[in-house]
């Protein structure tokens, strides 16, 4: 893992994720052509500016040569703003949270939007579920809760003697529980000093022969099975991923008087989902990672003993443990219970509707700079300095794919979308769905889950609208298309700490990922049409 993330989830994508335009090699090679270039070039290369010259660079080519018409000029604008962006975005010109902050002055420059408009897109009650839950994960993380759950499960499907294929279970499963109630990259970044932890007590290639090559073999799987599964965990719950919040923030905005996606029906369909795709991703780590040897070479390294010896260091619960879990457990009630079913409306109806999954997100996040640790006089569970690593970046991330979803819609891009996809009309809605998720799902390899997310789903919202389907039939599949990142360390935050431990190469992630993406490709196209339609009312018109 990078030594910058230092075992917490205070890296942000710009800290994890390789540019994908690099502009300065390191190589000796690359030293030798920056000697030859002058001087005034070189300083451009190694400071970034060219990447950051970029943006509107890419901006003005479009407003000059792209002709929309005279009564499109904000829809012209739109586009160009959307390239500086999204070029920003990728080349990591500059920080993450900064480029997500371009719109909030572009908007207005350029007559996309008012001020007061394009700021209202950046705190929103999707915004505060996220932003709660982000304190709600470094209180479990400052207590250890994390590191305690992993231990006492792994411990449990550990085997005496070891089983390797329940020891990547239990490490997998664990993961993919954390990974529902966390967002995912934290989740990984969290995990991933426990699982190699394990992995440190074997001699790795210190080991003789056949004995070597298994613990290298099931190092891997161990890595990949902790990225992966934070991967599939997320996608279960609103909470897991951004791209799931993008969904919901997106839907709400294109089109306000239609069911908003709300936290228990969104996880009645992700939920399954990821079930699937976790039961694909075990069986292909035990095929591809584990032999009969694997439990014979690990027995000598690995026992249930050690796990418990690791789990008595962290000595019994304590009190702050006990309420930071009783907060965590009670939030998770209320998210399950606002709304139920038709027949059972849950316990939003007492306010008329008018709280959200935010607004209880932010109330039970309260709680923890209220209840007493038990530690010292005054002592909370919580205080603002333990929330200095609060992952902003990603909150200003998603905050600026709210602002472009409002911004395609205000400039009437959305309007000239529909125009250029009538040709689709009549197209078979569940012939689209899957390559929808197929196209989202090749662009995700290059660019974050979230990026990803903001650039498609106005393009499917039209489309949906173009050829006559539900639009959450094709929105959908984009959103989950963009977290099938599994292919390459560009893809997400999370694939880079796994491939930054030296444990896995790229062509382990490409053979070990296909397969799983197959998977959810396949597992999308079976449940949307079924269960997917059925939670999100797909069958009536919008």
């Amino acid at each position: 893992m990078d030594p910058r993330c230092g075992g917490h989830w205070e890296s942000s994508s710009e800290d994890v994720t390789r540019s994908l335009l690099p502009l300065h090699d390191i190589t000796a090679d690359g030293d030798a052509r920056r000697s030859s270039c002058p001087p005034l070039v070189a300083s451009l290369i190694a400071n970034g500016y060219l990447s950051i010259a970029a943006g509107p660079l890419a901006a003005a080519l479009i407003w000059a040569l792209v002709d929309l018409g005279p009564e499109h000029a904000a829809a012209r604008n739109m586009l160009g703003v959307l390239a500086w962006v999204f070029i920003w975005w990728i080349t990591d010109a500059v920080p993450l949270a900064v480029a997500s902050m371009a719109p909030l002055f572009l908007f207005p420059v350029f007559g996309v939007s008012s001020a007061d408009a394009v700021a209202k897109a950046y705190m929103d009650d999707v915004i505060s579920l996220v932003l709660g839950s982000f304190i709600l994960a470094l209180a479990i993380e400052h207590y250890n809760i994390h590191r305690r759950l992993a231990l006492n499960i792994t411990s449990l499907f550990c085997g005496d003697p070891v089983k390797p294929a329940l020891l990547l279970l239990g490490i997998c499963g664990t993961t993919m529980f954390i990974s529902m109630w966390i967002h995912n990259t934290p989740c990984t970044v969290m995990m991933m000093p426990v699982a190699t932890g394990i992995l440190q007590r074997l001699p790795g290639d210190a080991a003789a022969g056949a004995d070597a090559r298994e613990f290298r073999r099931f190092s891997k799987a161990v890595v990949l099975g902790v990225v992966y599964a934070s991967a599939i965990g997320g996608m279960a719950t609103l909470t897991g991923t951004g791209a799931n919040i993008i969904l919901v923030g997106m839907w709400s905005t294109y089109f306000p008087e239609q069911e908003p996606i709300t936290f228990s029906s969104w996880m009645s369909f992700g939920l399954p989902m990821s079930l699937l795709l976790f039961a694909a991703l075990w069986a292909t780590l035990c095929l591809m990672y584990c032999s009969s040897n694997t439990g014979r070479a690990l027995s000598a390294y690995l026992d249930r003993t050690h796990l418990r010896r690791e789990l008595s260091l962290l000595g019994p619960m304590a009190f702050a443990e006990k309420m930071v879990l009783a907060v965590f457990g009670g939030l998770i009630v209320l998210w399950m219970t606002r709304s139920i079913t038709d027949d059972i409306p849950g316990w939003s109806v007492l306010f008329h509707g008018n709280v959200g999954d935010g607004t209880v997100t932010i109330m039970m996040a309260t709680l923890l700079f209220i209840i007493p640790s038990g530690k010292s006089d005054g002592e909370k569970l919580m205080d603002w300095a333990k929330c200095r690593r609060l992952q902003w970046h990603i909150v200003l991330l998603l905050g600026a794919g709210f602002a472009i979803a409002d911004g395609f819609k205000t400039s009437g891009l959305t309007d000239i979308l529909a125009g250029w996809l009538g040709f689709l009309r009549g197209a078979p809605a569940l012939a689209v769905a899957p390559v929808a998720c197929v196209f989202s799902g090749l662009i995700t390899e290059f660019t974050s889950d979230d990026a990803t997310t903001t650039l498609v789903l106005p393009l499917l919202a039209e489309l949906g609208r173009s050829i006559g389907v539900h639009p959450l039939l094709l929105m959908v599949p984009g959103a989950v298309g963009a977290q099938l990142s599994y292919l390459l360390p560009t893809g997400s935050p999370g694939n880079s700490v796994g491939f930054s431990t030296g444990y896995v190469t790229i062509k382990d992630m490409v053979v070990t990922g296909m397969p799983i993406k197959i998977v959810g490709v396949a597992a999308l196209t079976l449940l949307l049409p079924t269960l997917g339609v059925a939670v999100f009312g797909m069958d009536q018109k919008v």
